[in-house]
């Protein structure tokens, strides 16, 4: 690449560093290398430029004018060829380059296309030059988006009054201002945090207000409202989903970093800091909020609004009926945090401690508390446990969130144990049956005793101990297992007088000369 510069690079240079770009951004967008730009800047600096340009223009007033037959200056080739050098090597495919735009490709992929498609050999740069160019000049003007009454309130925090405390120290508050988007009828509270019971109690205090609800809310991606900002799918807090549920209406976090999506509370907050709160200061939060109720009733919605050229009051009256009605009960209040489920099935909430079903253990889950309840909720946020509040320190264990291999067996009862000493043989249960009448509670652990002889006995051998256990009233454990260690009574067998393998008398009696009769 030369590193001599024609007039129209060296202006460009100039113009680029005068805005602030950087050398290496001026590099790659003009094509140049880097030390091409960085000499061309510090002869900038030090006002070489400035007197090479003047003897280029000199050269060219006195060098490029010619006499006319007529005797009238007429310019030469040369201007004509300096623009040639300064034309872009894109403009013969402005056409092409248009229509693509208007497709919406990129400039990569209209690069790509001129280039197969048709003949281009220029640069890249090139191309990203003039579709800079050719969008600079297609921004289109926002639309602005009017609301139906009682379809969208707006809703924003922003800097309140200080409030001053006897003791002189001073504290920052924030005002959160929500406004039905047909009549600009708001409603603001300060706070001293931005949390989401905070801003759920402005929500429900401001539906109070007006009488109703509106359909939908439209507020910034608050960390007290979305856990993870997305324009296509937000992720609101559970609770700020559970508030809307209650009341009908529906949470619209805007695109994020695009204010102008709610531009109504915008310029409504900025309303309340300059007009309520402005050069004011408190000594106590409820005094800045009666404050901002009395300023809303008395100011703010006696005025003629910009826009609308109507009174806020007139058009409330009008959007009032519009508004979802009233739930009879307000918000039940609640407290909410997620646990992790520990080795032993419970999770703590508020220094007590309550149980889960078993295959949660490890698991991340959504606890939901009250003075009363606690709810416990899976990452689908549906409920796997419900336990009444209990002491600091108590445990709540729900039957069915024990495991069974983890359950002692004499947690199982009484008529568990017998029906599993019933499989064992009728013998064994009559022993089991026995053991309950004559021991009662102690009697349990003894059939557990029963039930675990037979991994160590065959069960024919637990039924013959247990019948002659019944037999002798025998009703402890260890005498059943001196039973089991006797060996068995054997079966007495009858002698054959007759059978083919067993030789008459006589024919013994001839070895020996002895007659049997």
């Amino acid at each position: 690449m030369s590193n001599e510069l024609n007039m129209a690079e060296r202006e460009a240079i100039a113009a680029l560093l005068r805005q602030g770009w950087s050398k290496r951004r001026i590099a790659r967008e003009l094509g140049l290398h880097r030390d091409t730009v960085r000499r061309h800047a510090r002869e900038e600096s030090q006002g070489t430029v400035k007197d090479s340009k003047q003897a280029t223009e000199d050269k060219v007033a006195t060098g490029s004018q010619t006499k006319s037959a007529t005797g009238e200056e007429v310019a030469t080739g040369a201007s004509s060829d300096q623009t040639e050098t300064s034309r872009s090597s894109c403009e013969p495919y402005r056409q092409v380059i248009e229509e693509k735009l208007d497709a919406g490709l990129s400039a990569q992929r209209i690069f790509q296309d001129l280039s197969a498609e048709h003949g281009y050999n220029g640069a890249y740069n090139a191309v990203k030059r003039i579709v800079r160019r050719l969008c600079a000049g297609a921004e289109l003007p926002f639309r602005r988006l009017e609301c139906a009454p009682g379809t969208e309130a707006q809703a924003d925090f922003g800097s309140g009054a200080p409030i001053i405390g006897a003791d002189g120290k001073r504290r920052r508050t924030h005002v959160l201002r929500l406004g039905l988007s047909f009549s600009r009828k708001a409603y603001s509270e300060a706070f001293f945090q931005q949390t989401t019971d905070n801003l759920l109690s402005a929500f429900e205090n401001a539906f109070r207000h007006w009488g109703g609800v509106p359909r939908t809310l439209v507020i910034d991606n608050l960390r007290a409202a979305v856990a993870q900002a997305d324009w296509y799918d937000p992720e609101l807090h559970p609770k700020i989903i559970a508030f809307c549920q209650h009341y009908g209406t529906v949470v619209l976090p805007t695109k994020p970093y695009t204010p102008r999506h709610k531009g109504k509370i915008e310029s409504g907050i900025n309303y309340v800091k300059e007009n309520a709160l402005k050069d004011r200061d408190f000594t106590a939060l409820a005094e800045e909020n009666s404050h901002l109720l009395h300023w809303e009733q008395k100011v703010a919605d006696l005025r003629i609004h910009g826009t609308t050229k109507k009174q806020v009051r007139q058009l409330f009256e009008i959007e009032k009926s519009a508004l979802l009605p009233l739930p009879v009960e307000r918000f039940p209040s609640f407290h909410e945090d997620q646990r992790i489920v520990h080795r032993d099935g419970h999770i703590e909430v508020a220094k007590a401690y309550y149980s889960v079903p078993p295959e949660y253990m490890g698991h991340t889950v959504w606890a939901r508390w009250d003075s009363h309840l606690v709810r416990i909720l899976n990452s689908r946020f549906e409920q796997i446990a419900l336990h009444a509040r209990h002491e600091l320190g108590k445990f709540s264990t729900a039957p069915q969130h024990l495991a069974s291999r983890k359950m002692a067996m004499v947690e199982r009862g009484a008529t568990e144990l017998l029906r599993r000493a019933r499989l064992i043989g009728p013998q064994s249960g009559r022993w089991a049956e026995a053991v309950l009448n004559e021991r009662a509670i102690e009697g349990v652990r003894v059939i557990v005793g029963l039930l675990s002889l037979v991994k160590r006995h065959s069960a024919s051998a637990v039924e013959h101990a247990c019948e002659r256990a019944c037999a002798h009233g025998a009703f402890r454990l260890r005498a059943l297992c001196a039973l089991l260690k006797e060996p068995l009574d054997q079966e007495q067998f009858e002698f054959m007088a007759e059978h083919p393998l067993i030789r008459n008398l006589n024919d013994y009696g001839s070895i020996v000369g002895v007659e049997f009769n």
